[in-house]
């Protein structure tokens, strides 16, 4: 049995006639830059979302980007985030001379820790960038509440992963002040190439990242402010609004099989308890080589948490283990991939570690050595998912 990591291939197939017509119509028409299915995908995610204004960009980074050009963020300032995240949240902070302070996060969400936010505040504190990881949003409320206690400071939902998910009910990237997400293809919404999109309920920020996104223009070659070359082309954003008519459907089923997923482990972890806890998972001996049996204690494998006022669109299903190679042997024995998200915070990155030391942030530095992300999709069956946990048993 072949498993993808993420199976675009079965989603394109099953979008495959609505795909074709949304991308002839452009060729048809010839607007590759801001034709109207720019327009149109912008008034499509911003009634799914309810927020007043959807900006679409070209990338995640580029939302990240202008949405913090917009807040007017300038070298010196300070930008609250987490260390456990891609590259893109902190690049963008310091790409405009700006330091990210990290944060740590929570043990169980791996989501930034909304209690030790607080005590990172200082008068240079210009705007707080939670990352909704692996499709769960962070405590946004407590978020914001901790931005209006000192003096409304900007909040920047960093929803990458998380377009689809709710928090108490309301969307993500309708959480706080700005929204951010990306249309990368693995995404839980996904173009075929690079995009992204902003959201807010803010006229001036959004008129201000409308700007910024066509090289600070307010009007052709009226520049008013400093701006990128920021838009999402119109092919892509025909894609994604082809890819709108499962998405409901696919999220969920993502939410299906996210929470079948702990189901079987919860089943593997109470038979694992039979049997003696030393016991050693053998391997075929003709996969396995020299490299001996691959222990695997499924009692010590724990999912990250989704708490109960949230959903997830589970844009990675993701373990917690202490021996994660464990599970990366064993499944790769079994030609089934695996993923790390993320394996060094980025305090301990070449490029960022002389912003915070990295005993600062002690909660990332351990489950950056313990996550691993299995095989998730929309389309994933439930024969594959079974075939997975037998493995880690």
């Amino acid at each position: 049995m072949t498993i993808p990591f993420i199976d675009l291939k079965t989603q394109y197939q099953a979008l495959k006639p609505q795909i074709q017509e949304r991308i002839n119509r452009v060729l048809e028409h010839g607007q590759y830059i801001m034709g109207p299915e720019v327009q149109e995908l912008e008034e499509r995610l911003a009634a799914y979302t309810g927020a007043k204004h959807c900006i679409t960009v070209a990338s995640g980074t580029e939302a990240l980007l202008i949405s913090l050009m917009a807040l007017g963020i300038k070298p010196g300032d300070e930008v609250i985030t987490t260390p456990f995240t891609f590259v893109a949240t902190a690049e963008v902070i310091v790409l405009l001379g700006a330091k990210p302070v990290f944060v740590d996060i929570e043990p169980d969400t791996c989501n930034i820790d909304a209690s030790k936010i607080e005590e990172k505040i200082t008068n240079r504190t210009k705007a707080i960038m939670p990352v909704s990881l692996y499709g769960q949003s962070a405590d946004m409320d407590e978020i914001n509440a901790i931005a209006a206690r000192h003096g409304n400071i900007p909040v920047i939902e960093d929803a990458a992963q998380s377009f689809g998910a709710t928090y108490k009910g309301k969307r993500s990237c309708n959480l706080s002040t700005i929204g951010c997400t990306s249309f990368f293809p693995s995404k839980p919404l996904g173009c075929y190439g690079d995009g992204g999109a902003i959201f807010t309920n803010d006229d001036s920020i959004a008129q201000a990242c409308k700007e910024i996104r066509v090289h600070g223009q307010s009007a052709r070659y009226v520049h008013t402010r400093v701006g990128v070359g920021g838009r999402m082309d119109t092919l892509q954003c025909a894609i994604v609004l082809a890819k709108l008519e499962r998405f409901n459907w696919e999220v969920d089923q993502r939410i299906k099989i996210g929470q079948r997923y702990s189901e079987l482990l919860t089943s593997s972890r109470g038979q694992s308890e039979e049997a003696p806890s030393s016991r050693v998972a053998e391997v075929n001996p003709s996969s396995r080589g020299t490299e001996g049996a691959v222990a695997i204690h499924p009692s010590q494998i724990q999912p990250v948490t989704i708490r109960p006022n949230r959903t997830s669109v589970y844009a990675q299903y993701t373990l917690i283990y202490p021996n994660r190679e464990a599970i990366q042997k064993k499944l790769k024995q079994a030609n089934i991939p695996t993923a790390i998200y993320y394996p060094v915070p980025l305090n301990e990155q070449e490029a960022y570690k002389r912003l915070c030391c990295p005993d600062c942030t002690p909660i990332a530095n351990r489950l950056a050595k313990q996550v691993i992300s299995l095989p998730i999709a929309p389309d994933l069956t439930q024969e594959q998912q079974e075939e997975i946990v037998t493995r880690l048993g």
